[in-house]
């Protein structure tokens, strides 16, 4: 039986960690953790913020999701959308889903990022 989402991985190409450990914790404020150390020597980072763990793993081949996304819960989003403009990050608005406010951005590599809060 299935009963939360541990974590969600998307890709990056290589040498970027620094941009996502940039994007991820200063940008949307989550928190890097540690790799175990057999995954870590793959290169990639984590990220946390409260439950919500994003996984960036390396991927020699690499092309950005764009249409493939995590969608990502906030609270208080035009502040959120705010914060991530004010920091560079894009902030595209969508009216197209019934009963939620959200926007769409993306990370330093492409990556899409839905964020979205109940109305």
């Amino acid at each position: 039986m299935l009963v939360a989402v541990d974590h969600v991985q998307l890709a990056a190409p290589p040498g970027a960690e620094e941009a996502l450990r940039a994007y991820y914790v200063d940008v949307l404020g989550m928190t890097e953790i540690p790799k175990p150390p057999v995954l870590a020597a793959r290169g990639g980072r984590w990220f946390r913020a409260g439950a919500v763990q994003l996984h960036l793993g390396i991927e020699e081949d690499f092309r950005p999701a764009r249409k493939a996304h995590p969608g990502l819960r906030v609270t208080d989003i035009e502040a959120y959308a705010a914060r991530l403009a004010a920091k560079g990050a894009p902030v595209t608005w969508d009216d197209n889903l019934p009963g939620h406010r959200r926007f769409y951005s993306e990370d330093p590599v492409g990556n899409r990022l839905e964020f979205l809060e109940p109305r």
